[in-house]
């Protein structure tokens, strides 16, 4: 069987210190559209803050920032600051719904500690 090399993209992808679950992915990309914001980033990172020290950021972003890595995940431009990168590495990406509501919900590794209000955490 011949082996197929990984295209750009490809590499770009694996490269990514997250994962973001198809379903994260698409309601993602879904309010981007709905904001008529097509062809920005989804940013995801970290800052001070939170009842456990850290919390999660996620917002869109029409360019990123000089220090910001570019990621191509399922077709959506994901901005991560360079800072964030440590905090960050091994984590996925999910959207939930539930009786609570639905929204994005981060699967850290790292987190030694989370909050109840599954934003905040502590490495």
């Amino acid at each position: 069987m011949e082996h197929m090399p990984h295209t750009t993209e490809d590499a770009r992808a694996a490269e990514a210190p997250i994962q973001m679950t198809g379903k994260a992915v698409e309601m993602a990309k879904r309010s981007l559209e709905k904001e008529g914001l097509a062809g920005w980033g989804l940013r995801v990172g970290v800052i001070g803050g939170g009842c456990s020290g850290l919390s999660y950021n996620m917002n869109f972003e029409e360019k990123p920032n000089a220090d910001d890595s570019v990621f191509d995940i399922g077709g959506l431009k994901v901005f991560v600051d360079e800072t964030s990168v440590q905090y960050l590495r091994g984590m996925t990406v999910d959207y939930v719904s539930g009786l609570h509501g639905a929204g994005f919900k981060f699967l850290n590794p790292n987190a030694t500690r989370t909050c109840g209000c599954g934003s905040s955490f502590a490495v």
